[in-house]
């Protein structure tokens, strides 16, 4: 089974902490959430307290197949500031394992310089911080092991997408119709 890990620092955006946790367990992908605060509650930008299923003190990452960060301010900044969370990202870059980022969280992999040559998208002028990417300015891009999103209204088409890599096409269009996105997408 899949193994996803998604950080969470304070002041992460809500729904794009839990929206892909959401529908990835209902996809059936086995995700944890990981918390970089030190404890195993991250308070999210909307003054919202969640629990994390780990700490990073306590979390092996060598068996992730997938990690991923939400967006949110200053959520992304303590991403990028957090050294452990830097070197999990970067080893999972030269490992050639999947990495997703959203809204302002692409920053954190622009800073790193692991998006160099890529295409990416990110929440409107976070551009700047994605260095070395082309920036796409679309809802959701993918350039090969990457997976980024623009905002928070990305956030159901990307986590549809990240299912997609880890559980195949049916599997998220399964999830898709069973949260009834394909009829809000029909109209």
């Amino acid at each position: 089974m899949a193994k996803v890990y998604e950080f969470l620092a304070n002041g992460f955006e809500d729904i794009e902490a839990l929206a892909p946790v959401d529908i990835l367990r209902r996809g059936g992908a086995d995700i944890k959430t990981v918390s970089v605060t030190g404890s195993e509650f991250a308070e999210s930008s909307h003054g919202v307290t969640l629990k994390a299923d780990l700490r990073f003190e306590d979390a092996d990452l060598r068996d992730a197949d997938m990690l991923l960060l939400p967006g949110g301010m200053p959520g992304a900044k303590n991403l990028l500031e957090h050294r452990g969370v830097r070197e999990a990202l970067t080893a999972q870059c030269e490992a050639g394992k999947r990495i997703g980022a959203i809204c302002a969280a692409p920053m954190v992999l622009g800073n790193l310089g692991i998006l160099k040559g890529k295409r990416a998208t990110c929440y409107p002028g976070f551009e700047q911080y994605l260095e070395g990417a082309e920036y796409t300015h679309e809802l959701v891009t993918v350039d090969g092991n990457f997976i980024t999103g623009e905002g928070p209204a990305a956030v159901l088409p990307y986590a549809y997408r990240i299912l997609s890599f880890l559980k195949g096409e049916e599997t998220a269009r399964q999830v898709e119709e069973d949260m009834v996105y394909t009829h809000l997408m029909s109209r």
